[in-house]
This record gives structure tokens, sequence and C-alpha cells, in this order.
């Protein structure tokens, strides 16, 4: 299993158990250099969906009280992890990764930092969840990626609009579900 995209690569790898094996060693290693509760840390995004083709490249949300209250310690435990805060640019999420080496070139892992079991949390947990359970949406969801490729293998923000109306539709079934 060789982990990893260039900054604005696309590229699917078929489903392996080595990303959710390595989530949990990134989990461990990111509860022995933080205070995060277990329950905080979850594997989300394609590879934590059994099946599911994937970029490979970890997707691991973490889950804080409020994100205005997050202190440079926090930040400075993640970096003993291996994890950089990035430029990103998000509401309501503060996005670090990890790379292969020091050029910082090679992305390997993503962590989305949001406020523990509001939407973004809520959103995420609910979509993995959702395709693991449903083998009609993962293949959907499949066709929907690879589709794209058929044409490109790069434009990494194209590539997650492309996704968005599916996407959306799956955050829906989890409102609906509330109403």
């Amino acid at each position: 299993m060789q982990l990893g995209l260039k900054n604005d690569e696309i590229r699917l790898e078929k489903y392996t158990d080595k990303w959710h094996d390595e989530f949990i060693k990134v989990k461990n290693e990111l509860l022995k250099h933080t205070q995060l509760e277990e329950c905080r840390i979850e594997h989300t995004g394609s590879t934590s969906i059994q099946g599911m083709s994937a970029k490979p490249i970890i997707d691991i949300v973490i889950g804080v009280d409020n994100l205005k209250e997050v202190d440079e310690e926090l930040f400075n435990s993640f970096r003993k992890a291996g994890f950089l805060r990035l430029r990103v640019e998000k509401p309501n999420e503060i996005v670090l990764a990890k790379f292969t080496d020091e050029t910082y070139q090679v992305k390997t892992h993503f962590i989305h930092l949001v406020e523990y079991q509001q939407e973004i949390w809520n959103n995420l947990i609910f979509f993995r969840d959702y395709l693991n359970s449903n083998e009609e949406a993962r293949k959907e969801y499949l066709d929907i990626k690879t589709s794209y490729l058929k044409n490109t293998s790069s434009g990494i923000k194209e590539y997650t609009d492309f996704k968005e109306d599916f996407v959306n539709k799956v955050y829906n079934r989890r409102l609906s579900n509330f109403l």
C-alpha cells in the first residue's frame, strides 16, 4: 500500500484493509501526543468505506469543543505526530496534513479539525456510515468518482465539485431523518 498524492493529483486505488490499519496506527499516535478522547478521533472519507476505491489519503476527523479555543499546545501535539496546519480556508474547519517527507509535495493524511458532534462532524460520520451500510449508494458514488477520472487525473477542486450533488444528497438524508 502506497499512500499519498501530490498537490492537485487525483488517483483512485482499490480498497485495502491496510487503510483501516493505518488509521488505527495514526489514531494511537495522536492519542499518545494529545489529550484528545478516543471517541473524538474518527476515520472518514472514502478510505473508511468498505470496498470503495479511493484516493490513497487517510482522512481523519477530530472533534473539539470549540474551534475558536484551539490553542497552540494542540497544534504542537499534532506536529509531534507529524501533522502540519495547512493554509486552507474552510468555514468551521481547520485542516492539517501529514507528508511523505520534508519536500511537502506528497500528502498522505488529512486531519479535519471540527466542532464535536456539530454539523460537519455529524455529516462526515453519517456519510461514512450510510455508504458502509448501503451497497447501492456505494456503487453510485464510485460511478461518479470514476466518471470524473475518465477525462482527467487532476483538479481536486473540480473533482470535489463534481461529487458535490451526491454528497449533499446523502447529507440531506441525515437531516430528513431528524424531521
